[in-house]
């Protein structure tokens, strides 16, 4: 039977999640658990804190934004491992601790790292915020990518989309956490590749671009020809990549410099000096009595035109060269005429310097687009080169190596060595795990002295001899066997030498590596360029050529050291992290796997080491005060800090958690923590405490905003009957809810609406037919018209005799002309459509008017008629052969503020007292000290209490009381509440203060006691026993609705329960006892016995 991951839908368990939990450690359960995880397309797998990652040579599927939204903010187990994951864990220790991060995504040619690279970049751009500019900034990051590869990667016979170069791209951050600058560093792009290429490998890939995808214009302005014309891109008889569209590409490409803010012109010259290098090649050279020169020249017109340079001077400089000459202490330069294989390397060596040079200004202008003046918090990530062996391996793939030997270096020295050392200095028991360090490799290709490495005596063979032709590289092989002959790691051949890599032996061909070494673009070439006609190319040339260079020129072995041990410093600096990838086969198919070659990855990558290490040592560690700060939260003691030794306040923080005494030991500085699940417990209860505090600030915002925007509709409500319309003292100030009949709840009313049709406002009212009978109505106002629900009785099928909801009528806003009220106080309007009217009554007339009028105009573009006349007539349906005909409403001022109706024919006289003035406005809370704070509803929640089910409607008469306001509105004053002794509150949990605040609002003085007393008695003291003597003879009302209280201080109830009077306030909330619970709720709800 399948195993399924414990969180995810339906993820089946493959192997182990985490190689740490393998029940036997060796390389061939290693490679038996990847290989099971590979073939179920499990590509990541973890060894603690490190991801493993193997290339499927295939899209997966678990990259979209489901997967970022299910790791985002999840600990590392609580989902199947992911390279999300890891991310998301770099991105909050960023956030949590303030330090820098770094990833290290290491593993040879093939493997997957720059894909890797790709998906951290897209996940950090999704999962952080920020506006236009941030956006901005995450464009030019993610563009960078496309633009990068375009003019740095090429394809190999290890990967079709292999980095020639290396590069550190470092991610800028706010405080906030939103990415708003950032910086690339890049390292040894390989030139060499421009000129020469392996058999069944490519050129770089921005010339098979722009080859298959310029436009006709863009091809005839540049002189473009097919792939096998230029000597540059024909030498390996390679042109098409499987699965890569050359032409779409292009336009990516052109459309990341556009993004990244490269100038049109300047995009121009990009092309035409790509094009250029092409032409370039072209020209080749015939030996002519010792000396070189140009085979045609007619091939030296369209390189120098689109170079902007004169073809004539193209000729001399790559036919000859200025030497200084010094005799007798004089100094003069002479003319020297260069053979076939000097020009031949000349042009070869313009060409190179060219791409280089423009590669760079690719760089420079992704860092200028991005470049932030400080530094906040930053995430590097590595994508470097991959440990590669060729056929042929020459000085490149030497300094690829070595780069890769460093960052090896890196892992052990983080994972293996430093957390063994730190587990000793910290006096944590610990038995030593046997490694290998591969720094002794390093030190034979790096060492300065005793004995020098591979790069010092390269350099000084560069410095004594001219770097051309075989004599020097001969003298370098005779060198090397002198200096490191004797050397474990080192082994000599007739034509180089070999070096024991971590990863295995690689044969080094000696052939040309001084020359690529000494890397000398000759003075004359720089000259040449500077004389261009264009601008651009002249700035890529900003050589001072009239300085004394008395210096030894920089080689290119110790540029790429030097940028190697940088590297290391500004890793070393940030919290590491790593992904190992893994390449299975070399065929580059999905699902074919290659036992050895994996097993030889998995052993020079030191996974067993690591998991034996992980499996023995902790998890987590942290300095004393570290863990404290983060954690202080969880306990009154250590909140907002802790007095005493830090060690006893860790020790606290893990007792108050109840973590077992094995999963943590304490060190000398740090506490350290066996098992992430230990970690996820103290987490998961930080993010609790969180939980709760931000609940409350939430509630009590959203009340603040909920007031506010209510206050305002109750005004803008207002203002539609004003100096119109008398008004009603108890519903003039009252709150405005919406939905009062929990449509939430009521899938049975619910089901006339859309699925996703907003409710803007909701109320059972009554609506009289032609004869001026009431029936009562669910009326039900959305974004798309007004719905009148009844109930039939079914008459026939299975479910005859029931009761069911049935829409009576929905009126679109076009059909609308207008609503009629009287001038007075009662709660009766007329909605006129084309066909026949409706005459309703609503207690929440006035909200309703507001939510239609706005409803009205956003839809019709019109203003809603509304008219105010004491005589209102209304046309009613048809029926039958008898006509529609009218009926006429006459309203006269009588006394109470009940309606009462008298129908009489076709006329229906309404008589009512005199309500509040026309004139009358809402009060505003923060004038009226009986209001109280923040008593209302948050206006998205659905309203629990209206009408009850079956609940038969009163008489018109009792309107007034039936159909009052069912929320709250302010509460009355402290000293105008009735007391409520000591009562405790259920519902209300001990640590949440706020809700604290409104027991110590409900709190009265006890007889003779303190306010601090009270206190007290309401946090500590069970309720008191009732009071023996008898109470006297208090008012009672009946619940004419269920109430259901919403907060601590309010009282719930069902229809029909009597309910004692204490205290009525003006408010309109009522102050009672129900059930021995004292408490205030809605007076419009019950009717006075």
């Amino acid at each position: 039977m399948a195993k399924y991951h414990w969180q995810s839908q339906n993820v089946k368990q493959s192997g182990v999640d985490d190689m740490v939990l393998l029940s036997k450690i060796t390389e061939d359960a290693i490679v038996e658990n990847l290989k099971k995880r590979y073939m179920d397309d499990y590509i990541f797998t973890y060894i603690g804190p490190v991801l493993i990652s193997v290339n499927p040579f295939k899209q997966m599927p678990y990259f979209t934004d489901r997967e970022i939204e299910l790791y985002q903010g999840a600990a590392q187990y609580e989902n199947p491992p992911h390279i999300y994951a890891l991310t998301d864990n770099m991105y909050r220790n960023m956030m949590i601790d303030g330090e820098n991060q770094c990833v290290i995504i290491s593993g040879e040619s093939g493997a997957g790292k720059t894909v890797a690279a790709k998906y951290i970049m897209g996940y950090i751009s999704k999962v952080s915020g920020g506006g236009s500019k941030v956006q901005h900034v995450k464009d030019i990051i993610l563009q960078s990518n496309p633009l990068l590869e375009a003019f740095g990667n090429a394809k190999t016979v290890r990967n079709n989309n292999s980095s020639r170069f290396g590069k550190y791209f470092e991610i800028q951050f706010s405080r906030g956490g939103e990415p708003d600058g950032g910086k690339i560093s890049n390292f040894l792009l390989e030139k060499s590749r421009v000129v020469n290429q392996n058999e069944n490998e490519r050129n770089f890939h921005i010339y098979y671009q722009m080859i298959e995808g310029a436009n006709a214009q863009q091809k005839e302005a540049l002189g473009i020809m097919t792939p096998d014309y230029y000597y540059y891109l024909n030498q390996s008889g390679t042109y098409k990549v499987d699965g890569t569209n050359d032409s779409k590409d292009f336009q990516e490409t052109l459309e990341a410099m556009q993004v990244i803010g490269i100038p049109a012109g300047i995009q121009a010259q990009v092309l035409q000096i790509i094009a250029g290098i092409l032409h370039l090649g072209n020209v080749s050279f015939i030996e002519a009595g010792n000396y070189g020169q140009v085979e045609s020249t007619d091939l030296l017109a369209f390189p120098a035109y689109l170079l902007g340079i004169d073809p004539n001077r193209l000729q001399d400089k790559l036919t000859s060269r200025k030497m200084d000459s010094k005799w007798g202490g004089k100094s003069e330069s002479i003319n020297v005429t260069l053979n076939q294989e000097q020009a031949t390397y000349t042009r070869d060596a313009l060409a190179k310097a060219l791409y280089a040079r423009l590669f760079d200004y690719l760089v420079e202008a992704i860092n200028k687009a991005i470049q932030k003046p400080y530094e906040e918090f930053s995430i590097g990530v590595l994508d470097i080169y991959g440990f590669e062996i060729f056929k042929k391996n020459g000085f490149e793939q030497f300094c690829i190596n070595f780069v890769n030997e460093k960052l090896q270096q890196i892992f052990i020295e983080l994972t293996l060595k430093a957390e063994q050392e730190e587990y000793v200095q910290e006096g944590i028991k610990w038995t030593p795990i046997e490694y290998f360090n591969n720094k002794i490799v390093c030190d034979l290709i790096e060492n300065k002295l005793n004995p020098p490495g591979i790069m010092s005596v390269l350099d000084d063979v560069c410095a004594t001899m001219h770097a051309k032709g075989e004599g020097a590289d001969g003298t370098l092989l005779q060198k090397l066997q002198a200096a490191v002959g004797t050397h474990e790691h080192f082994n000599s051949w007739n034509s180089g030498f070999v070096v024991h890599h971590y990863a295995g032996k690689v044969s080094y061909d000696i052939n040309g590596f001084c020359e690529r070494n000494r890397d000398v673009l000759f003075p004359d070439l720089i000259e040449l360029m500077q004389s261009s006609e264009f601008d651009f190319i002249r700035s890529l040339f900003p050589e001072n050529l009239n300085t004394d260079k008395k210096s030894r020129p920089t080689t290119a072995g110790s540029k790429i050291k030097k940028q190697a041990n940088d590297l290391v410093n500004t890793l070393m600096k940030c919290t590491p992290h790593y992904i190992r990838c893994i390449k299975p086969n070399e065929t580059k198919r999905p699902k074919d796997w290659e036992e050895s070659r994996a097993r030889h990855q998995v052993e020079y990558l030191g996974l067993r080491e690591n998991i034996r290490v992980r499996r023995a040592g902790f998890a987590y560690r942290r300095l004393f005060n570290k863990f404290l700060m983060r954690y202080a939260i969880l306990t009154a003691e250590t909140w907002p800090s802790w007095r005493g030794p830090e060690q006893q306040g860790v020790l606290h923080l893990l007792r108050s958690v109840n973590m077992d005494n094995d999963q943590y030991q304490m060190g000398r500085t740090k506490i350290f923590v066996k098992n992430p699940e230990s970690l996820f417990l103290l987490e998961e209860m930080r993010e609790r405490k969180f939980d709760t505090f931000a609940r409350i600030i939430q509630k009590a915002w959203r009340r603040f905003i909920a007031r506010k925007k209510y206050e305002q509709m109750r005004e803008e409500a207002s203002d539609i009957l004003y100096n119109s319309k008398e008004r009603r003292k108890n519903s003039i100030n009252r709150n405005f809810v919406g939905d009062y009949l929990g449509l939430e709840q009521k899938p049975e009313l619910r089901q006339f609406l859309a699925k996703r049709e907003r409710v803007d406002f909701a109320d059972s009212v009554n609506k009289f037919d032609r004869r001026f009978k009431s029936i009562k109505r669910d009326l039900i106002l959305t974004p798309k018209g007004i719905y009148l629900i009844g109930r039939e009785k079914v008459k026939k099928g299975p479910e005859k005799g029931q009761i069911k909801e049935v829409l009576k009528r929905k009126m679109e806003f076009e059909s609308i002309s207008g609503v009629s009220l009287s001038t007075r106080q009662d709660d009766f309007f007329i909605l006129h459509e084309t066909n026949y009217d409706s005459l309703l009554e609503s207690n929440f007339k006035t909200e309703f008017l507001s939510l239609l009028s706005k409803r009205y105009e956003e839809v019709t573009k019109r203003k809603l008629t509304i008219s105010f006349a004491d005589r209102l007539e209304f046309r009613v349906k048809k029926e039958g052969w008898g006509g529609g005909g009218s009926r006429v409403m006459v309203f006269q001022r009588g006394a109470g503020d009940v309606a009462q109706i008298k129908p009489a024919g076709k006329t229906l006289t309404i008589t009512i007292g005199d309500g509040l003035a026309k004139s009358s406005k809402p009060t505003r809370k923060s004038a009226v000290g009986s209001y109280g704070g923040g008593r209302n509803h948050v206006p998205n929640r659905a309203h629990q209490n209206g009408a009850a089910r079956g609940h038969r409607a009163p008489p018109p008469q009792q309107s007034e009381i039936t159909y009052s306001s069912p929320t709250k509105r302010g509460r009355p004053p402290n000293t105008a509440l009735p007391k409520l002794g000591s009562q405790k509150t259920p519902r209300v949990p001990a640590n949440n203060q706020h809700n604290q605040g409104n027991l110590d609002f409900l709190s009265v003085p006890d007889q003779g006691m303190s306010g601090k007393q009270r206190k007290k008695s309401i946090s500590q003291r069970p309720p008191p026993a009732p009071k023996p003597q008898q109470r006297p003879q208090v008012p009672q009302c009946r619940a004419l609705y269920q109430y259901v209280g919403q907060e601590a201080d309010e009282i719930s109830f069902e229809v029909n329960d009597v309910i004692e009077l204490i205290r009525e306030d003006p408010s309109g909330w009522w102050f009672g006892k129900i059930r021995g619970r004292q408490g205030i709720f809605p007076g419009n709800y019950v009717e006075k016995i």
